[in-house]
C-alpha cells in the first residue's frame, strides 16, 4: 500500500490550516484579536465628553451644529 498518497499525505489540511492561520493574523484588527470595532464619529466623541463631563450641554449643542453644518 501506498500510504505517502493517504488523503493526498495531508498536505491539503495543512494548507487549509496554514491559510486560516494568515487570513487571522492579517484580517483582524491588531487592538483586540477577533473583535472588530468601529472608528468613533465626530459626533460620537462629542457625546462622550458630554457625558464625561468635560463641556456643558450649551457647548455640546454648539458644537453639535458646526459639525453638522460641515456635513
Amino acid at each position: 500500500m501506498f500510504y505517502s498518497y493517504y488523503f493526498g499525505g495531508m498536505h491539503l489540511i495543512w494548507w487549509f490550516l496554514w491559510m486560516m492561520l494568515l487570513f487571522w493574523i492579517f484580517v483582524t484588527p491588531y487592538d483586540i484579536p477577533g473583535q472588530r470595532r468601529k472608528k468613533d464619529t465626530p459626533l460620537d466623541i462629542l457625546k462622550k465628553r458630554l457625558a464625561s463631563g468635560e463641556i456643558t450641554p450649551e457647548e455640546y449643542r454648539e458644537k453639535k451644529s458646526i459639525i453638522e453644518n460641515d456635513k
